[in-house]
């Protein structure tokens, strides 16, 4: 029997709900646990964890009575004590997946704690009114699966019925789905592989997270092929677009990847330029954090982003700068020598600040590879966004900021998508991990 944890504030939207715990219920084989996050207690037999209830478990009421907090603060608090809760259910292996509907305000508190009490991977719904705008802040770098509900979830009707109708069957799959996922996987434990050629003594394969742009996908292809073919290695490719790097240190944070190849840290330099895709200040932190091999590489470290050519700032339009149309929705921008500087700067601190933070580092899982001949596809001999002069601003910073650390550097002379680079920062991944070839395995 799986269970779906339904999120909603039952003194506003208890029909709502209420509807959308029935068509849940209604697929069979699943179960249901509503939670109240309202700001007044509801009383309905459907309930299965009342607003008192929460109050007493995770509420210290430091802010005094709940019915009496601002409408901000109340969102906040209601928001942390679902993610308690959430994150309770969810280490008990007791719930399958979750699912809210509401407004603006109940989609601020279902989101976060969806995001935070729960892993990648796990069945996320959010039926919503604001889903037709940005929705990034909701989202972050989870994977929650938000649904318009077109109209406002005040009362049913026909249209918001089907909605939620559709809704509840979605979740019921996804929460049946992973439930018979995780008992395959509990019982696999216990009995010995059946596949084809598999021994019941073959180790689970590593899984490698590897940073990609699309001016740097020749290596990554290359990289993951190499890895796959030759090794016991699974390959997780994230998109370099600030989510992609966030998502992937949620991963790692998760204890969900065994290393990871950063072949494409240009987040970074959305972060110091203010472009569209900056993963934020920590970035780096979280592999070196946990202590497992961390290659580094500086791919498209040449480039900001940004939207349509009209959303580039104003300063860098009057200052001349080098923009490249990459096609009609981004625009990139050449990094300067200074921006460089910054970057070089930022990256060896965080390394070395994740060495120093965080007691379970272990010095020397931290690599970083120059590949002095180009950081992407543009910036090679010839192409639009060469700089030589950029480049070794970046390449002097970083040198500065790692000397007398653990942290080696490795200068090569091709550029980042050379056949023979991306070979050799696969190799140098598999000697960072000490793995075997799968001849050998």
């Amino acid at each position: 029997m799986a269970t779906v944890v339904l999120l909603g504030t039952c003194d506003s939207k208890l029909e709502e709900l209420l509807y959308l715990r029935d068509q849940i219920l209604q697929a069979g084989e699943v179960d249901v646990t509503l939670i109240d996050l309202g700001r007044h207690p509801a009383d309905h037999e459907a309930i299965t964890i009342s607003q008192p209830a929460l109050l007493s478990r995770y509420y210290n009421n430091d802010c005094g009575p709940v019915s009496e907090l601002p409408r901000g603060e109340l969102v906040k608090l209601m928001s942390s004590l679902a993610t308690e809760a959430v994150r309770d259910l969810h280490s008990s292996s007791s719930i399958h997946g979750i699912v809210a509907a509401g407004g603006s305000g109940g989609t601020a508190v279902a989101a976060p704690a969806m995001r935070n009490a729960l892993p990648l991977g796990f069945p996320k719904l959010l039926v919503s009114t604001v889903t037709s705008g940005d929705v990034s802040p909701y989202v972050a770098e989870s994977d929650i699966t938000m649904m318009h509900s077109v109209v406002d979830i005040a009362g049913t009707n026909p249209l918001l019925r089907q909605v939620l109708a559709n809704a509840g069957a979605m979740i019921a799959g996804a929460a049946k789905a992973y439930a018979a996922r995780q008992m395959r996987d509990h019982v696999s434990e216990y009995l010995p592989h059946t596949e084809e050629g598999a021994s019941s003594d073959q180790p689970p394969k590593k899984r490698v997270g590897i940073t990609m742009f699309g001016v740097t996908t020749p290596a990554v292809e290359l990289i993951r092929r190499h890895l796959t073919r030759s090794y016991p290695v699974e390959v997780f490719v994230f998109h370099a677009t600030g989510t992609g790097g966030r998502a992937m240190e949620k991963m790692v944070r998760e204890g969900q990847l065994d290393a990871v190849l950063d072949l494409t840290t240009t987040e970074f330099a959305d972060y110091e330029a203010g472009g569209v895709m900056s993963a934020g200040e920590d970035r780096l932190r979280a592999a070196v954090g946990r202590g497992i091999p961390l290659l580094v590489s500086l791919g498209a470290l040449d480039m900001v982003n940004f939207g349509p050519a009209d959303t580039v700032p104003q300063r860098y339009l009057a200052a001349g700068r080098r923009l490249y149309e990459h096609n009609s929705a981004v625009t990139l921008m050449r990094v300067s020598e200074d921006e460089a500087r910054k970057i070089g700067r930022h990256i060896a601190s965080n390394l070395l600040l994740s060495e120093d933070q965080n007691a379970k580092s272990v010095p020397g899982k931290a690599k970083v590879v120059i590949p002095k001949g180009g950081l992407s596809l543009l910036s090679t001999p010839g192409q639009p966004f060469e700089d030589r002069a950029a480049d070794e601003a970046l390449f002097g910073a970083l040198r500065d900021g790692l000397r007398g650390s653990s942290v080696e550097i490795i200068e090569d002379e091709r550029h980042i998508n050379d056949e023979g680079f991306a070979e050799f920062m696969a190799e140098e991944l598999v000697r960072m991990m000490g793995l075997k070839g799968a001849e050998n395995v």
